[in-house]
C-alpha cells in the first residue's frame, strides 16, 4: 500500500516510437511509471483507466494533435486537473508555446531536448502530484478521526445521559423505599408503644387474648409485608448478577395455582376482591414451584391493587405443550402508554400512589416466566380491567438449564458461598425461602 501512494504515473504521447522510447529512457525512474501512447486517442482511452501526475504531449500528430488533446482534457472534469507539458520540434517562431499556454498547458520545450532540465521539471511535478495525495490522505485521515471522535462523543453523551437516568431511578428508588419500608415499621412501632405504655401502668388485662390474637396477626401481616419489599430487592440485584436461581422439579401446575389462590382470597377479600378458580384436572410439568408461586402471588397482588374490588379469574388450562395462566380482573385498566412500560422496573401504575409496593412486581414475574422458557402478555383498555397471561412450556427445566449453562459459561450467576457450589445453592435457595408469601 505504501509503495502505491509513493507511485505517480507520468503519460508521454507521441506519433512517433522512436521518441516515446527516448523519453521512456530519459525518464525512468523508481515510482515513476510511465504510459506510451502513439495518438491522441490512445491517449484519451488510457486517461479513462488511469490517474496521472504529467502528461508530456506531443504538438504535432497526425489527426488529434497536442492542442485538441489537452483542450479535450480540459474539458472532462477527471482530467482537468493534470498538468500539461508540451513538447515541438518546430521552430520557436510559430509561436507554437503561445497557443500551447491557452491549451492549458504550464510547460513548453522544444526539441532537442535538454536531459537535465526535463529530468528537473518532471521531478517538480511529481513531487507536487505525491505531496497533495498525501495531503489528500492525511487530510481523509483527519476527517475520519473526526467522525470516529463524533461517534465517542455521541456515545459518552448517551452514557452521561443513562448515568443519569440510572441515578434519578437511584433516588426515586431509595425515596419508594424508605416510605414503603416506614409505613409497616411505624404501624409496628406504635403497636409495640402501646403494649409498653399498658405495661408501664400495670394494665396487663388490656390485652384480652382475642385482643393479643389481633395484634399477633396485624404484626405478622406487617412483618410479612417488609419481608415481601426485601425479597423484591433481592430478586432484582440477583437478576441483574444472574444470580437468579431457578431449579424445576415434576409438579402439578393446578394443584399449585389453587393453593396460591387460597392463601391470597382472605387479603383479596379484604379489598372487596372476591377471587375464583375453577380447575380443569391435573397439569403436570417441570417447573419451579417456588418461582411460579412467585409470579402468581405478584399478579394476584397487582389484581388486588388494581381491580376496584371488582372479582378476580384465575384460569389454567394447557394448550398442546403449554400451560396457560390467566389473572383476570375488572378494575382501572392500563393505558396504552403504560402498556408498554409496565414490565419495566420500579414502574407503577397509574393510580398507585395509596398503593405498596416498589413497581418490581411484574419486572420479576416476567424474568422468571423467561427463565422458564415462556413469555408473559397483558390485554387491557382503561376502565375496563387487565388480563395477564402465563404462558409455560410443559418442561421448563430445559430453558432453565440453557440459561444456567449461558451464565457458567459468561463466568456469571455462579454463587460464591464458603464450602462449594453445593452449599452456595442451599444458601440461595434457604434466602429465596425466607418470608415467602
Amino acid at each position: 500500500m505504501s509503495d502505491l501512494h509513493n507511485q505517480a504515473n507520468l503519460l508521454l504521447v507521441d506519433d512517433l516510437p522512436e521518441n516515446l522510447l527516448a523519453l521512456e529512457a530519459l525518464l525512468e525512474s523508481p515510482g515513476v511509471v510511465l504510459y506510451k501512447a502513439g495518438s491522441g486517442e490512445q491517449a484519451l482511452e488510457l486517461l479513462l483507466r488511469h490517474e496521472f501526475a504529467l502528461a508530456i504531449l506531443d504538438v504535432q500528430m497526425p489527426g488529434m494533435n497536442g492542442f485538441q488533446l489537452a483542450e479535450l482534457m480540459r474539458s472532462t472534469e477527471r482530467t482537468k486537473h493534470i498538468p500539461i507539458v508540451f513538447v515541438s520540434a518546430a521552430g520557436r517562431e510559430l509561436n507554437y508555446a503561445f497557443r500551447g499556454y491557452e491549451s492549458g498547458a504550464v510547460d513548453f520545450m522544444h526539441k532537442p531536448l535538454d536531459p537535465h532540465a526535463v529530468r528537473s521539471k518532471v521531478s517538480v511535478f511529481v513531487d507536487l502530484y505525491l505531496n497533495r495525495k498525501q495531503l489528500a490522505r492525511q487530510l481523509e485521515a483527519l476527517e475520519q478521526s473526526q467522525r470516529e471522535q463524533q461517534v465517542l462523543l455521541d456515545e459518552l453523551r448517551a452514557t452521561q445521559a443513562e448515568l443519569e437516568q440510572a441515578v434519578r431511578t437511584r433516588d426515586d428508588f431509595m425515596s419508594i423505599v424508605s416510605h414503603e419500608l416506614k409505613t409497616p415499621l411505624n404501624t409496628l412501632i406504635l403497636e409495640v408503644q402501646l403494649r409498653k405504655l399498658q405495661l408501664a401502668r400495670h394494665k396487663p388485662q388490656a390485652f384480652s387474648e382475642a385482643r393479643l390474637q389481633a395484634m399477633v396477626e396485624q404484626d405478622e401481616r406487617q412483618i410479612r409485608s417488609l419481608i415481601r419489599l426485601i425479597d423484591d430487592m433481592l430478586d432484582v440485584s440477583r437478576i441483574r448478577t444472574g444470580k437468579l436461581s431457578i431449579r424445576p422439579a415434576p409438579l402439578d401446575m393446578t394443584a399449585l395455582v389453587g393453593n396460591v389462590v387460597q392463601s391470597f382470597a382472605p387479603q383479596l377479600a379484604a379489598h372487596g376482591c372476591a377471587v375464583s378458580f375453577e380447575p380443569v384436572g391435573p397439569l403436570p410439568g417441570v417447573w419451579d414451584e417456588f418461582r411460579i408461586e412467585q409470579v402468581l402471588a405478584n399478579l394476584l397482588t397487582n389484581a388486588m391493587r388494581y381491580g376496584a374490588g371488582q372479582p378476580v379469574e384465575v384460569s389454567a388450562r394447557a394448550q398442546g405443550d403449554e400451560v396457560w395462566l390467566e389473572v383476570q380482573d375488572h378494575g382501572i385498566g392500563i393505558s396504552d402508554h403504560n402498556l408498554e412500560r409496565i414490565f419495566c422496573q420500579f414502574e407503577r401504575g397509574e393510580g398507585s400512589e395509596g398503593s405498596a409496593g416498589l413497581g418490581l412486581g411484574l419486572f420479576i414475574a416476567e424474568q422468571i416466566v423467561r427463565a422458564h422458557g415462556g413469555r408473559i402478555e397483558v390485554h387491557s383498555r382503561e376502565g375496563e380491567g387487565a388480563r395477564f397471561c402465563v404462558v409455560l412450556p410443559r418442561d421448563g427445566s430445559l430453558a432453565a438449564a440453557t440459561s444456567t449453562s449461558e451464565r457458567v459459561a459468561s463466568g456469571e450467576g455462579l454463587p460464591q458461598a464458603p464450602g462449594g457450589p453445593a452449599q452456595a445453592d442451599a444458601a440461595q435457595r434457604h434466602e429465596d425461602q425466607q418470608g415467602s408469601p
